[in-house]
């Protein structure tokens, strides 16, 4: 599959971000079948078997659709070797890297035909990423949920399409489809939603996540490095239940990506999002989460038609009065 292939193959610019402990067979599945591509962390399974059982499962399911996984390159994954094995085997069309450098797995993934998205959260990040030789990069911005990043997302996306001509796709605080017309509008080809997808029917969240999710706004959030040893989004109400100071929320802050230390932590127990969450209203199935996205996504890109089809000087107002008219 081409960067190009994939895009043709979507119904929607959007990525259904993988995310930790919550995305599952059941949502990427959905996501595939709705027209986007859904993707999940092997970190979400706690053996090499059921991460081997979950990539049957997905493809069987997903069928023609294309769908994605997320493997964790940090030297502490020390799974990495055996889940990067089964990723040859069943081959998803794209690889996802996040936390550490995209190089080992190049090699498996470009054997097969896959293509190499690598998750980054600075400039810096993104030149060594393209120097690997990576298909894409998901330029992880400010508004991010879960680890995230500083940059706002329209000076990253600017600022990669400067040094990069291949797939882009920018994250954070985008959760409705008018924040994917301007994404793709500023250069992206795709956009991540991760909070958009955590209140879904499909999602493995508890539905005390869920809930929380769609009762708080950005307000809400908290961004510390205390929890996990990099910078995440936490919402402030989880933080508070388990007893942490949301002001300075200093947990075991080592960072250590291994599965089987993983799960045992205090953190993976605390509930992030991104500042997405003022538009989502309800726990709703992904297929119905689409449909409400393309029509926002339509609506905007109309308008943005119109707009830019205005004769000169006939002004950018919602009423038609331009900068100065009337003065």
């Amino acid at each position: 599959m081409t960067p190009d292939e994939l895009l043709r193959s979507l119904r929607l610019p959007v990525v259904a971000a993988p995310m930790f402990l919550v995305s599952g067979p059941e949502l990427v599945v959905a996501a595939a079948r709705a027209g986007i591509l859904g993707a999940f962390p092997t970190q979400n399974c706690r053996t090499a078997e059921q991460l081997d059982e979950w990539l049957g499962t997905i493809a069987s399911g997903a069928g023609t659709a294309p769908w994605a996984v997320n493997l964790i390159t940090h030297r502490t994954n020390r799974r990495l070797a055996d889940d990067l094995a089964l990723v040859a085997e069943h081959q998803p069309p794209v690889v996802i890297t996040a936390l550490g450098s995209p190089r080992p797995v190049m090699e498996a993934v470009k054997a097969y035909g896959g293509l190499v998205v690598a998750d980054v959260i600075d400039l810096v990040l993104a030149r060594k990423a393209v120097e690997a030789g990576v298909d894409g990069l998901a330029c992880i911005s400010a508004g991010a949920g879960g680890h995230t990043g500083h940059l706002s997302p329209f000076a990253f996306v600017s600022a990669v399409r400067e040094l990069f001509d291949g797939l882009v796709t920018v994250g954070g605080g985008i959760a409705d489809g008018a924040g994917v017309a301007g994404a793709v509008a500023a250069g992206a080809d795709l956009v991540y939603m991760g909070t958009r997808f955590l209140a879904t029917t499909e999602s493995r969240a508890a539905d005390a996540y869920k809930q929380m999710v769609v009762e708080h706004g950005p307000d809400d959030l908290v961004v510390s490095d205390g929890i996990t040893g990099a910078d995440a989004s936490w919402l402030r109400p989880s933080l508070i239940a388990h007893g942490l100071d949301p002001d300075r929320p200093r947990g075991d802050a080592v960072r250590d990506y291994d599965v089987a230390v993983s799960e045992a932590k205090r953190w993976s127990q605390l509930w992030a999002a991104g500042q997405g969450l003022q538009s989502i209203r309800s726990v709703s199935p992904v297929a119905e989460v689409v449909d409400e996205l393309e029509r926002e996504f339509r609506t905007a890109a109309d308008r943005l038609g119109r707009i830019a089809h205005r004769p000169p000087r006939s002004g950018w107002g919602r009423r038609g009065a331009g900068v100065g008219e009337g003065s």
